[in-house]
C-alpha cells in the first residue's frame, strides 16, 4: 500500500494500514465511514443495518459518558469522521460549553431526517418491496439526449 489512497486496498490486518486508509481517503468514501447503527424498530422498516448519518438525525448515545442520551444531529466533521449532538456539552475549567464528539460506531439512529428525496432513494434502493411501497417516491429525471441532437451538435 504504497500509494496515498487506493480505491482497490482489499484490507489487512495490521492496523497502521487500517489507519493510513481512513485517514487518507477521499470524502466519497469518508461519507460511508459515518453511517450509524439503525434502531431494531428502523432495520424492520427498512431492511438495513446502518445509514450515513445527516444532520437533524434524531440518535441515540450507546457508549460512554452520556449512554442512553438521544439528541439531533447538529454537526459533522467529515475530515475528523465525528458527529457533534445537540444539547450535549462538556463544560470547561472556565466555565465555557464544548460540544462533544462522538465517534459513529457509538450511536444508533432511532429517527431518520427524510426531507431529501436522494435519501429516501437511496433508502428504497436496497431496501424489501413492502419498504418501497412505504416510502412512495418518484425516481430523480434522467436526462435523456437524443441521438440526433447529439450529432447536430458536433457539426
Amino acid at each position: 500500500m504504497k500509494q496515498k489512497f487506493s480505491p482497490k486496498w482489499i484490507g489487512s490486518k495490521q492496523p497502521r494500514k487500517q489507519r493510513k486508509f481512513r485517514h487518507n481517503a477521499p470524502l466519497h468514501i469518508r461519507r460511508k465511514m459515518i453511517s450509524v447503527n439503525f434502531s431494531k424498530e428502523l432495520r424492520k422498516k427498512y431492511g438495513k443495518r446502518n445509514f450515513p448519518a445527516v444532520r437533524g438525525d434524531n440518535v441515540r448515545i450507546m457508549r460512554g459518558e452520556f449512554k442512553n442520551k438521544t439528541g439531533k444531529v447538529k454537526e459533522i466533521n467529515m475530515k475528523k469522521m465525528q458527529i457533534f449532538i445537540e444539547g450535549i456539552y462538556r463544560t470547561k475549567k472556565d466555565g465555557t460549553k464544548v460540544g462533544v464528539k462522538f465517534d459513529p460506531s457509538n450511536l444508533q439512529i432511532k429517527e431518520l431526517e427524510l426531507n431529501d428525496k436522494k435519501r429516501k432513494i437511496a433508502l428504497e434502493r436496497k431496501s424489501t418491496s413492502e419498504v418501497k411501497k412505504e416510502i412512495k417516491v418518484k425516481p430523480l429525471p434522467k436526462n435523456k439526449v437524443n441521438k440526433e441532437e447529439n450529432k447536430n451538435a458536433h457539426k
